[in-house]
């Protein structure tokens, strides 16, 4: 049996891991500086930015003990800690950090406004607020196959199809950035690949129950999810034997700057 932290990472995890680095170069993250994971969860994030960048410390927050417990075991650095904390309220004294940074967390925060205005609040005057989202709507190929041919098969099913996700559409998080008065906001999509190694590659980490596309397959009765199944099958191997098959999902990705004197939103 896996636990939430190893189901989540065969289900999102290894798409995160990917995203990960590339997030922490759009972020332009400098030497010495202080970073802020919020939402750290397993600590993908937190561990890219150990690996790729001599900071001085990164600090992730998560609501989840178990995730939290994940995320140091997984980095363990001297320059990383982690702890149980709430994006909408955040311990850490105003300007604490150089960077502070959201990585596909922001859009299942209760409050995300609310979130942001914390994350504003602890980052220094000049230091630069982040956050990417997966693109749920059309780029995030793992779930958009998996969410069509769900109402396809159960339309009922569409109100729970995550392309209703908040800030998954372009233009959205630059949007909210900008009605928080950040300076220099950039938005740009960010891609990545991953490789399955089979069909059950693919689909049995949807039985795990996480998030919902998982909560939904888990919760089917079995003729429904054979029948789910083998459409999945049929459309991701055009019919083919089992093979190998590479997807792709897009990231949205937003920065900006605290401006030295900034109303407060």
């Amino acid at each position: 049996m896996f636990s939430n932290s190893d189901a989540y990472d065969r289900y999102m995890g290894r798409w995160s891991r990917r995203l990960a680095p590339l997030f922490v170069q759009f972020t332009h993250i400098q030497e010495g500086q202080t970073v802020l994971d919020v939402g750290c969860g397993t600590g993908q994030l937190s561990a890219g930015i150990a690996e790729s960048v001599p900071v001085s410390s990164v600090t992730g927050v998560d609501r989840s003990p178990e995730y939290v417990g994940a995320a140091r075991r997984r980095v363990q650095s001297h320059r990383a800690q982690f702890e149980i904390g709430d994006a909408q309220e955040l311990r850490f004294a105003d300007g604490t950090f150089d960077r502070v940074l959201s990585l596909l967390v922001l859009n299942f925060v209760p409050d995300r406004r609310r979130a942001l205005r914390e994350m504003i609040r602890v980052t220094r005057p000049g230091g630069i607020v982040a956050a990417a989202v997966w693109d749920y709507g059309d780029g995030m190929e793992m779930l958009r196959t998996f969410w069509d041919e769900a109402v396809a098969l159960d339309p009922e099913a569409a109100a729970k199809d995550e392309r209703h996700s908040p800030l998954c559409q372009c233009g959205e998080l630059a949007a909210l950035w900008l009605e928080f008065g950040l300076n220099d906001v950039d938005e740009q999509s960010i891609t990545v690949t991953l490789d399955f190694a089979s069909f059950d590659d693919y689909w049995e980490p949807f039985l795990s129950g996480q998030a919902p596309g998982g909560a939904y397959a888990s919760s089917l009765p079995r003729a429904w999810a054979a029948q789910l199944r083998e459409r999945l099958r049929t459309r991701l191997l055009r019919g083919a034997p089992d093979r190998p098959f590479i997807l792709h999902a897009r990231a949205w990705a937003v920065r900006g700057a605290v401006p030295n004197l900034l109303a407060r939103v």
